[in-house]
């Protein structure tokens, strides 16, 4: 997986306003239906993870994990992050396939 590529275009989304970062902001849009695609750092707690992992599945949202939270972060220009939800569908259809 090429790092820099899916983390330059969360960047693109993150500009372009279609995503929010935190674990309860995602969990809020995951249950709105609003979250395209959930991206979880590796180094999420196994309480987090296990949190958004479950809604994910209830709700039927793809989720994709990232290396680390501090990959997640420098991404969209914050400090470290655990959970990113992306609002749109085209942003995360792409995510999805450099994800793979």
């Amino acid at each position: 997986m090429n790092s820099n590529q899916w983390m330059s275009l969360l960047g693109l989304a993150n500009r372009a306003r279609k995503i929010i970062s935190g674990e309860e902001l995602s969990v809020k849009e995951i249950r709105s239906g609003k979250a395209k695609l959930i991206l979880l750092s590796a180094d999420a707690s196994a309480n987090t993870t296990k949190k958004i992992t479950d809604k994910c599945k209830s709700y039927n949202v793809p989720y994709k994990v990232v290396p680390d939270r501090h990959q997640l972060g420098q991404a969209i220009g914050k400090e470290a992050r655990v959970v990113v939800a992306l609002l749109d569908e085209g942003f995360a259809k792409k995510l999805l396939t450099l994800l793979d």
